[in-house]
């Protein structure tokens, strides 16, 4: 724009003015403009149908739209990026309905205060029927409302998720997802709509804070989303310097902007550019470190990272704008939420089998700890920890092999362990589900059950005496038996105790017999505030 210009000399005169359709519009940069459009083509249509001339909303003060009518009549509409809502449909683009007149019109002159000039002035000018335009907007409507309905569903999704996994995963896959609706909201103009009174520009910036938000998220949500061996090494200080180059100029740019808006903007780019060189790094390292996860990452980001190579390209003016440019980046990102989330959930697929597997290698790692080698049944640790806390009266059973060192002479030491072995299957057997049975020394054996289901001691006996041993062998034991609570680690004490001395009596009485300790009863349960004391049990022997 020059002082003293005057629309209508321009709109009439056009041939007199310095109009230049051949150079690219970004290269005047910053500044004030005058933009005509060629003489327009006759519409097809009903007369009466109202006309609408829609173009891409780009970085402007103030706008405004002089239409020249056949009859040389000039009508304006003007409005500021303020009060640009009315005018702003999805995609986002504004379509601006002109006046009705008389006659057709025949050109159409723009005045543009404030442009940032950064993709161009007038992007993607067309002119048609005011209905068509809202159709098409109502087909956009419904995809980006199917897209945040899937960006949303997923994000709650994770959030459910997350406290019962506690995958580091999964926060930031829904900050992802935060910043892709908030771009989807801001770059359809959907936002516009929602809030009138937001301004056009400002909505612009929103637009680069959520752009800038998805490329920063998503450098930390590729260091979460593959294994650590992929990012071992100079991986990981590339992704450290990938994040602060996309971050300070997507910064600065939503602090200072307009102000030095266009080295601002070709500072975004650069950081874009960079997450592109960084994404491609991770898909070659992953598949250099055979990574589990390399084809959903790549299934699920090839289509925005090669839509964002076309964004890249017209950003350098290396090809020509299209409407497709802007809109595919939402559909791909929409794409990417739906791919990302089967990509996510087969990630975490494979982590709770690696879980489980790990859970299963420690149930048999404690179980190995737990079972003593030789019989397989418990031992002395591990019958502590299931014994002690068991309700109710218990009855515990010491069984001592008799005369053993006298059979390991007789077999050695292999039939002597035979014997164990022999020895411990017939108290398994002997014993009820239940039941605790182990190996708590040499040839001692301890057997706990409920008290009203405890096996008789003289059957056990029997039951032992009859089982067939190497060589024929005749083995008996010595069984020492008490019944008691075994309420916490006192109780197992007092109760191992007396089962002891009454296995010693077995013993002292000649062998191959049970002898019963004194049953002990339980404290008494505290009653009002004065401290209820233990009875002292005496120990009887018995046999």
């Amino acid at each position: 724009m020059h002082a003293g210009d005057n629309s209508r000399t321009l709109l009439t005169q056009a041939g007199d003015f310095d109009f230049d359709c051949t150079r690219n519009q970004s290269s005047y940069g910053v500044g004030d403009f005058w933009v005509l459009s060629q003489p327009l083509p006759v519409i097809a249509g009903d007369v009466r149908d109202r006309l609408a001339v829609g173009f891409a909303s780009t970085w402007q003060d103030a706008t405004a739209l002089h239409i020249l009518y056949a009859d040389g009549q000039i009508r304006t509409v003007a409005f500021t990026s303020a009060t640009t809502a009315p005018y702003l449909l999805l995609g986002p683009t504004i379509a601006v309905p002109l006046p009705h007149e008389a006659t057709r019109p025949v050109r159409i002159l723009w005045e543009a205060h404030g442009a940032a000039n950064m993709r161009g002035v007038v992007r993607g000018a067309r002119i048609g029927p005011y209905a068509d335009m809202l159709a098409v907007e109502s087909s956009l409507g419904l995809i980006y409302g199917v897209i945040l309905g899937v960006v949303v569903g997923l994000a709650v999704y994770n959030i459910a998720l997350w406290p019962a996994l506690r995958q580091p995963l999964q926060p930031v896959y829904c900050l992802l997802l935060f910043f892709i609706t908030g771009y989807t909201l801001s770059s359809s103009g959907l936002i516009g709509q929602w809030l009138p009174w937001l301004d056009n520009n400002e909505r612009h910036r929103w637009n680069a804070i959520m752009l800038g938000g998805v490329a920063m998220t998503l450098v930390i949500f590729s260091r979460y989303f593959f294994e650590r061996k992929v990012f071992d090494g100079w991986l990981d200080r590339m992704a450290a310097i990938s994040f602060v180059l996309i971050a300070i100029p997507n910064i600065a740019f939503a602090l200072l902007a307009p102000r030095w808006i266009i080295v601002l903007d070709q500072a975004v780019l650069l950081g874009f550019m960079v997450l592109l060189i960084f994404l491609i790094a991770v898909l070659v390292q992953a598949w250099r470190r055979r990574s589990n996860f390399l084809w959903a990452f790549a299934i699920a980001w090839g289509t925005p990272i090669g839509l964002a190579m076309f964004r890249v390209l017209h950003a350098l003016h290396l090809i020509e704008w299209r409407p497709w440019i802007d809109q595919s980046t939402v559909l791909s990102m929409g794409v990417e939420a739906l791919v990302a989330s089967l990509g996510v959930a087969y990630r975490i697929y494979l982590l709770s089998r690696e879980r489980d597997l790990a859970r299963a290698d420690e149930r048999v790692a404690r179980r190995l700890a737990d079972t003593d080698p030789l019989t397989g049944l418990f031992n002395r640790r591990a019958f502590l920890e299931q014994a002690i806390g068991r309700s109710g009266p218990q009855t515990l059973i010491l069984a001592d092999i008799d005369h053993f060192k006298r059979i390991n002479d007789l077999l050695g030491h292999d039939g002597g362990d035979e014997v164990l072995r022999i020895f411990a299957n017939a108290l398994g057997e002997a014993a009820g589900m239940d039941m605790l049975i182990a190996r708590i020394g040499g040839e001692e054996f301890a057997l706990l059950a409920d008290a009203e289901r405890a096996p008789s001691p003289e059957a056990l006996l029997a039951r032992l005496r009859a089982i067939p041993y190497p060589s024929g062998l005749s083995v008996t034991a010595s069984l020492g038996v008490c019944t008691g609570p075994i309420a916490d680690e006192s109780d197992w004490r007092l109760l191992y105790r007396e089962a002891d001395q009454a296995l010693f009596a077995a013993k002292d009485a000649g062998r191959d017999r049970a002898c019963r300790g004194a049953t002990i009863t339980p404290a008494p349960q505290p009653s009002g505030l004065l401290p209820v004391l233990r009875p002292h049990t005496r120990m009887l022997r018995r046999g």
